[in-house]
């Protein structure tokens, strides 16, 4: 049996580049942010604000190809099964080839789809077009990297995903700077610049994986790798984690909605204000990303024992880390503004809805660390229930907190994530405590 402070160890060296690798995601998008809120018109950020949230609509969509990944590859480990992690592997990476090739296809469409739902002005839409037709040839290398990513985390291998998430943001980094400072090539040269990134790194994963876990692949026979009891039960997880993250990413993606309603100003303020949301969030995930392997590696060695150690050390740890980050933002949320843009109104416009960003660390830690909890235990219909609740509920906050304008879209999405932690550790007695199931 560990003891707690065998726990402990285990959480910080998974939790440590998790960090790492999870700060560096939002840091892109605080580039592109910088990059185009300098430019002349706030047109620029609005379409790299609203083509994001559109990416975030299909590759969150796909996040099961990672969360699904991690649950099982970290059980397939627990139970001393090397032979199914490498075949989680070809089986997720499979159905990212597949599902980008659908992607290809129907490109037209899901544009054509995203402005009927989103309202904004014809200067954001055309290059919100223009950045879309260009990043999504990214979506081979983006969702095969999910798959690489969840398996070498449900292998205990967190130094991985963070190396390569590193390498692709900071080769993304680079070439966002070159083409749109030294070539002028503005929201195209921001998703070119992804597009690249995520190819090199797929590369990398490939690399990586050989050199160390070439041993996992014991066969590429198809019968076995797409053997209908595992694809059933990859499927029924993946199929509820997609219903939750469709639900997650359709309140971000109304709630940017209702910015451009408000104005264009509006959503130019809170774009930049979701980029603190996104720092926060990826530095919380860094515990809830070791949650996933840890719990997940229990869950396969039957070991309730460590499970339950391991859910409350997390939570430890998690809230002193989110209070710790509530208190730098007392300090430097102002100050922050100017990293994002040089425009004093957006700047200014900004500052009366600051307090929404410093309570957000404490009161979201519980959705985020229950998540990688049940993640970890594929208790998928738990994660599902709980994120259909939490967004009705946000959508009647939506409705009633409008005559409030801007406080009250924050006001909403801070709910959305309350009603998250509280029906999870509601629903975690039953899902996870009273049978690892």
């Amino acid at each position: 049996m560990h003891t707690s402070e065998n726990v402990n160890k285990q959480i910080v060296n998974l939790t440590i580049p998790n960090i790492i690798s999870n700060f560096s995601i939002p840091l892109l998008g605080a580039v592109d942010t910088a990059l185009m809120g300098r430019l002349e018109s706030e047109h620029y950020l609005g379409a790299v604000g609203i083509g994001g949230i559109i990416f975030s609509f299909i590759y969150w969509g796909f996040g099961f190809l990672r969360m699904a990944t991690t649950g099982l590859t970290a059980q397939a480990f627990g139970e001393n099964d090397a032979p199914e992690c490498g075949r989680l592997l070809l089986r997720a990476t499979y159905l990212g080839i597949t599902s980008s090739l659908f992607l290809f296809i129907f490109q037209w469409h899901l544009i054509d789809l995203s402005f009927l739902l989103i309202d904004t002005s014809p200067e954001v839409e055309h290059l919100a077009r223009v950045y879309f037709h260009i990043r999504i040839y990214a979506a081979p290398a983006t969702l095969c990297l999910h798959a690489f990513h969840g398996v070498f985390l449900g292998l205990q291998n967190a130094r991985y995903p963070m190396l390569l998430t590193i390498v692709v943001n900071l080769v993304n980094i680079i070439l966002n700077v070159a083409f749109v400072k030294l070539f002028g090539m503005k929201v195209a040269g921001v998703a070119l610049a992804t597009a690249i990134a995520q190819y090199i790194g797929l590369l990398l994963a490939i690399l990586l994986f050989f050199g160390r876990y070439r041993s996992l692949l014991t066969t590429w026979n198809i019968r076995e790798i797409l053997a209908f009891s595992k694809l059933k039960r990859f499927l029924s997880i993946s199929g509820d984690i997609f219903i939750r993250t469709l639900c997650l990413v359709s309140c971000h993606a109304y709630f940017m909605v209702k910015s451009a309603v408000l104005s264009d100003t509006f959503l130019a303020i809170n774009t930049i204000l979701l980029q603190y949301i996104n720092l926060m969030s990826y530095a919380i995930d860094g515990f809830a990303f070791a949650a996933e392997s840890m719990i997940g590696k229990y869950k396969g060695a039957q070991d309730m024992p460590n499970l339950k150690r391991t859910t409350r050390q997390i939570f430890l740890w998690a809230f002193l880390f989110g209070v710790v980050i509530t208190l730098s933002l007392v300090v430097l949320g102002k100050q922050m503004l100017y990293l994002f843009t040089n425009q004093m109104r957006l700047i200014e416009g900004a500052k009366p809805y600051l307090i929404w960003i410093i309570i957000a660390p404490v009161v979201n830690v519980a959705a985020y660390i229950w998540d990688g909890i049940f993640l970890g235990a594929t208790a998928s219909r738990g994660l599902r229930n709980s994120v259909i609740l939490s967004t009705v509920l946000y959508l009647c906050a939506i409705y009633l907190l409008t005559p409030f304008g801007n406080h009250g879209l924050w006001g909403a999405l801070t709910l959305l994530l309350v009603v998250r932690g509280v029906s999870l550790t509601v629903l975690a007695r039953k899902y996870l405590f009273r049978s690892v199931e």
